[in-house]
Formats: C-alpha cells, sequence, structure tokens
C-alpha cells in the first residue's frame, strides 16, 4: 500500500429518515433518526432520500455526504445533498 492510499479520505454518502416524536414534557414534539443507509454514490443516496420521504410513516429525509480521515477516524461536518419534510435544524443534527 502507498502512502497516499493510506492517508485517501473516505467520502460516506448517506441516506437518513426521521419520523416525527410526541410532544413531551415541555410540550414540543419534534423528530428522531429511523432510518440510516449508506451508499457508494451521491445520487444512490439522494434517490433513497426521495423514495423514503413520500412513506406515509416518513416525517422527512436528509441525504448528505461526510469525509472520514482513516488515520484519525475524524468524521468532518456534513454536507446535505438534499433535505426534504420535517428534518432537524443543522445544529440538531
Amino acid at each position: 500500500m502507498t502512502s497516499s492510499e493510506q492517508t485517501a479520505e473516505k467520502i460516506h454518502y448517506i441516506c437518513q429518515t426521521y419520523v416525527e416524536t410526541k410532544a413531551g414534557r415541555d410540550g414540543q414534539a419534534g423528530v428522531k433518526i429511523a432510518k440510516q443507509y449508506e451508499y457508494s454514490t451521491a445520487s444512490e443516496a439522494q434517490n433513497r432520500a426521495e423514495r423514503e420521504a413520500l412513506s406515509e410513516d416518513c416525517a422527512g429525509a436528509d441525504a448528505y455526504m461526510v469525509i472520514e480521515d482513516p488515520n484519525s477516524g475524524e468524521v468532518g461536518t456534513p454536507s446535505f445533498l438534499i433535505r426534504l419534510g420535517y428534518v432537524p435544524e443543522f445544529d440538531d443534527f
């Protein structure tokens, strides 16, 4: 393995779906993660998010990419490809 292969960043393409949560003691309803799927391309993740968002029990769906540093295991900030329906604010992500 060459040194460039050892340090190459790994890109993850994720489709994440959400379901609504009932109002708690504070009276606020929200969303929580329901499912997460990983794909090898951005278009696959985006297509899945679009299909999932049409589902009756799905409150919303995101398709995003993150870059992982294989040396440290750290994952960068998500870069959203598409956000559909009722999804959490970015700060809540």
